[in-house]
């Protein structure tokens, strides 16, 4: 079984400035609940994972082997 991972860019971080960054990649977690909650579970500059509106990002599609070298670096 694979899993796939998700990337999304950071379009917005009004009122999380200092966890989000503008035009920054982050990595989803999946997180079923808070997607039909209108959320994204996210790995931010904390480095930890914390729920954000998912009107803050966008997803990015990106080749196969960026979204591994991601993953495993």
């Amino acid at each position: 079984m694979t899993t796939t991972t998700h990337f999304v860019l950071c379009v917005d971080n009004t009122g999380y400035e200092a966890s989000l960054i503008v035009r920054k990649m982050y990595e989803v977690i999946p997180d079923r609940q808070a997607e039909e909650d209108n959320l994204l579970r996210i790995i931010d500059e904390s480095g930890e994972d914390y729920l954000y509106r998912s009107n803050h990002f966008v997803f990015i599609e990106l080749p196969v082997e960026v979204e591994r070298a991601l993953v495993a670096g």
